[in-house]
């Protein structure tokens, strides 16, 4: 086992510059618990990329581990690729240092003999899965944490076909990472024979907002309802432009914003964590909806690929959809539409992960549409479509972590589009005498009631990552036999991929006799263990509170 002083010391030694060595002593002096969190195990560059806290270390984000990260992609790339121009585009948000890791990507890229697309300013996560079609390249980095705290920064690595990288690419990447382990070993200065590095900008912008608009589907009713009132917010990321800009050109024209949180601003200073999912981070733009009378409030992630919204219920007060519900209310508009122009047939699909409501299943049911079941993580959804390419047309997909995508121009989770279509829906249903919220009340009406919850436990550092694996194992050697009162009929463990018939993943799920549902598995992402509770009944309500004191421990 590595000692991590021998670790530390080696950066207060080796090639390190001069202020990377003075706060690794500075933390070897001051913080003995933070040191051995930052050296304890080197980042994991997982399945995903990389995600972390900023600071020194080899457990850290910074501009060494970013730089070896870096390298091995570009091995494995040079390595595996022959068949087109070497390529890689590059996006990054608001986070702090996320343009500085943007440009040691760049530079590392560069000087492999990889050419570089990079944007000219912040970019969503989902412009640069379109880019990387748009430029016909190999793959494409996004500089992001998504939604975590500011402390936060992470490497989202994509492939080709515009999705984040699967299997095999994905593990055979890590391995080529894992192979860099000094920074000596990294080219972080592109020399005379260096691969260009080219700016991208207004050009994509135009190409990506005309596909996002080519996807909606009642232009008619849109012009009928262009005085809907919508409050917006980036909470301080990418969406500040390109999400209006959408609105915009859909005709809508009462577009309100929380000026505070246009400002790009990687302390997200107005909020304690800028996650759509978290009431809190709405509470400025609700409260901007009340002072303004607004129909409907929408936010979106730092990366813009996630978007939360409150709508107004029956005594006007406003309410927050969860993403089960938005991409519940999403999917019934879209599939409605499709069908009444005409364009559903047996080679249309939608997907959605296995945490996800199974609402969405029963909705496709009413239209004779498939719908495919995936592990937890937009990846997936994206490995299905380019699965289906040649067989099948992709309509829509969802999670439950506020994640949406229509169409097949970009291969993630779309917050541009999903703040379009949602705008549209509102439309839709007005032009029906609907709110959004009534709207979901009579989809609960013709498919029955169903609630979900989730509860995330924080475990940090290596102790909380050693208790997040026991909690696993208990529920493994002893899994629940009822949810509340009523028999458990089935358990499926995805760590037994034959029986599945999906990749292996840590995740477990219990299914009981009254269709209620309860998934566990640890954050990819986050130091987290997440339990999903998805109850069904009129009773559902009750249920959920029954299950979290059931099961959380």
């Amino acid at each position: 086992m590595r000692n991590y002083l021998d670790v530390a010391q080696s950066w207060m030694s080796g090639d390190f510059d001069p202020e990377t060595r003075v706060k690794v002593l500075e933390l070897k002096n001051s913080d003995p618990v933070g040191l051995e969190d930052a050296f304890y195990r080197n980042l994991e560059f997982g399945t995903g990329g990389l995600r972390g806290i900023m600071g020194v270390g080899t457990n850290r984000m910074n501009k060494y581990t970013v730089g070896m990260a870096t390298q091995g992609l570009a091995n494995y790339i040079r390595k595996h690729v022959s068949d087109r121009e070497l390529s890689v585009c590059i996006s990054y948000d608001s986070r702090n240092n996320s343009k500085e890791f943007a440009k040691i990507t760049a530079d590392v890229l560069s000087a492999n003999g990889i050419k570089v697309y990079i944007f000219d300013n912040i970019r969503p996560t989902p412009e640069l899965s379109y880019s990387i079609r748009k430029k016909g390249a190999v793959a494409g980095v996004m500089v992001t944490a998504s939604h975590n705290p500011k402390e936060y920064n992470g490497y989202k690595v994509f492939w080709s076909d515009g999705g984040q990288i699967t299997a095999p690419v994905d593990t055979d990447i890590v391995a080529e990472v894992a192979e860099i382990t000094e920074p000596s070993m990294v080219k972080f200065k592109p020399g005379d024979d260096a691969a260009p590095i080219e700016a991208m900008g207004h050009e994509v912008d135009e190409a990506y907002i005309s596909d996002i608009l080519s996807l909606t589907l009642s232009p008619e009713i849109r012009a009928k309802h262009t005085d809907l009132k919508f409050v917006y917010t980036p909470l301080h990321g990418c969406g500040v432009r390109l999400v209006p800009e959408c609105l915009k050109r859909l005709g809508f024209e009462n577009v309100i914003h929380v000026l505070e949180q246009d400002v790009s601003d990687g302390n997200f200073p107005t909020v304690v964590s800028p996650n759509p999912e978290e009431t809190s981070a709405l509470k400025m733009a609700l409260e901007k909806a009340d002072e303004t009378g607004a129909d409907i409030v929408m936010a979106t992630d730092p990366d813009a690929d996630r978007m939360g919204i409150a709508v107004r219920n029956n005594e006007g007060k406003m309410v927050l959809f969860n993403g089960n519900q938005t991409a519940s209310i999403l999917t019934y508009y879209i599939l409605t539409r499709w069908k009444e122009l005409g364009k559903l047939d047996s080679s249309k699909y939608v997907v959605k992960t296995i945490v996800t409501t199974e609402l969405i299943t029963d909705i496709c049911s009413s239209f004779g549409v498939k719908v495919h079941n995936v592990l937890t993580g937009f990846k997936y959804i994206a490995e299905i479509v380019k699965r289906n390419e040649a067989s099948g047309e992709f309509i829509c997909g969802g999670e439950e972590s506020y994640g949406f995508n229509v169409g097949q121009f970009v291969r993630d989770k779309d917050a541009q589009i999903a703040c379009s279509m949602i705008a549209e829906c509102a439309a839709w249903a007005a032009e029906q005498g609907l709110t959004l919220y009534q709207l979901m009340q009579k989809i609960y009406s013709e498919f029955g009631y169903r609630k979900e919850g989730l509860v995330s436990l924080v475990r940090q550092g290596k102790a909380g990552a050693e208790e997040i694996q026991q909690i696993m194992a208990d529920f493994r050697s002893n899994p629940p036999k009822e949810l509340c009162g009523s028999p458990v009929t089935r358990i499926v463990d995805y760590l037994e991929p034959e029986k599945t018939g999906q990749p292996k993943s840590n995740v477990l799920q219990f299914f009981d006799e009254a269709g209620d549902v309860v998934s566990i598995r640890p954050s990819g992402t986050e130091p987290k263990i997440k339990f999903y509770f998805g109850a069904k009944g009129d009773d559902a309500d009750a249920k959920i509170g029954k299950l979290k004191e059931q099961l959380v421990r």
